[in-house]
């Protein structure tokens, strides 16, 4: 896995290409020399060249920055925050971040929908002998923030290719967290101003140019279409593979025209039961939620050569998916009430892990065996938290 990115040892800050090995001594250095991640042997490591990107997979979404601690009642109520919610940041909420930061030894964990999914697949990847094939852009500050983002992201072995916009800061999440259950706040800031522009650099055109698979989460529809089009007109014209996620019920019900625009493209189409019902629900197309599928899998496509496959999470209720005109069920093994941590980011890991199969050239059973299997990892974390190395094998 190489990348480039700043390391702080006890006297210095060193910024070096770094390649990891899994598994294979390199060479013995003080742990406490590089950060310790769970993914990566803190032991071993050797410099190289960073070279083009050659990977198979790209995301494009809206980065954000988890900063996530266990807090008190007192900064709940100082906030006026509830539990259980999630909610966009209000001016009144933008000091929290720099407090969790001074005050608290928060967690940071590279976030967003569509960069989750990328971290989960590469995760996948990586156990299965096929590190640095993941790359993601979106817009950052060029802030402390956006810098703790890349590191968060490069570590998880994401090659990152970020916009970064001088005026605006970071997008972040403040994950509160009290006894259990949490409280989100975010901030999207720096990640809504993407422009068209930053996919016209060599390195990005060497990103997409190389992936064969594409994915990008319906969160994005509200930032840049134009963006979401020439990477879906790539796939197009070269024949790879596009996919989508409708992401949330609001974003169907506000911006049925992107979602329109951007569902033509897809040769993979991901949601949850809510956002299927809310599509149905606006569209007209019942209640039943496999002719729903059918019926989206059958609606108009651009890449005629290939069907489209839609895919249907449901919780721990069986996984729905339709293509060409068949409709399946995969059931969902249930997890122990008492294992389950956090229900959040079980979608995006669920993409993740379809993904990497799909990479693995397998069938869509297994490639939704894998997105079970992930998300079941997942919701026993706090966060989309990959907390050691991946045990699932293709």
């Amino acid at each position: 896995i190489i990348f480039s990115t700043p390391y702080h040892t006890k006297d210095s800050a060193i910024d070096i290409p770094i390649a990891y090995r899994h598994k294979t001594i390199l060479q013995s250095i003080n742990p406490q020399s590089v950060p310790l991640h769970p993914n990566l042997d803190p032991l071993i490591f050797e410099t190289k060249i960073m070279t083009k990107f050659c990977g198979s997979l790209m995301g494009l979404g809206n980065p954000l920055l988890d900063i996530s601690a266990e807090v008190g009642q007192d900064i709940l109520d100082k906030y006026d925050l509830k539990l259980d919610n999630a909610i966009l940041a209000e001016e009144k909420h933008l000091p929290i971040y720099k407090e969790l930061v001074d005050n608290y030894s928060p967690q940071f964990i590279a976030g967003g929908a569509t960069q989750n999914s990328i971290r989960v697949a590469q995760w996948m990847m990586t156990a299965n002998g096929k590190p640095g094939q993941s790359a993601y852009m979106g817009c950052i500050g060029n802030d402390p923030f956006g810098k703790q983002l890349e590191e968060c992201a490069a570590a998880d072995g994401v090659c990152v290719h970020y916009m970064k916009d001088e005026s605006t800061p970071t997008g972040t999440c403040a994950v509160l967290v009290k006894g259990g259950e949490r409280s989100l706040v975010a901030n999207l800031a720096a990640a809504n101003n993407f422009k068209p522009s930053h996919l016209e650099t060599a390195e990005s055109k060497a990103i997409y140019e190389s992936a064969s698979v594409y994915y990008i989460a319906g969160f994005f529809l509200t930032v840049s279409v134009d963006s979401l089009k020439i990477v879906a007109e790539h796939a197009l014209a070269n024949n790879k593979t596009f996919c989508l996620n409708l992401s949330a019920p609001f974003i169907i019900d506000f911006f049925g025209d992107q979602v329109a625009t951007a569902l033509e493209y897809a040769d993979f189409l991901f949601c949850n039961e809510s956002e299927a019902a809310a599509y149905a629900k606006k569209h007209n197309l019942g209640d039943d939620l496999k002719e729903v599928a059918l019926k989206i899998a059958a609606s108009p496509k651009k890449n005629a050569s290939k069907p489209r496959t839609v895919i249907f999470t449901q919780g721990s209720s069986s996984t729905i998916v339709a293509c060409d005109g068949k409709v399946e069920e995969f059931a969902v093994t249930p997890l122990p009430k008492e294992q389950l941590v956090d229900t959040n980011g079980a979608g995006d890991a669920f993409v993740g892990g379809f993904l990497a199969g799909l990479l693995e050239g397998k069938d869509v059973g297994s490639c939704v065996e894998a997105g079970h299997w992930a998300a079941r990892f997942i919701i026993q974390q706090s966060g989309c938290s990959l907390t050691k190395a991946c045990e699932y094998k293709f």
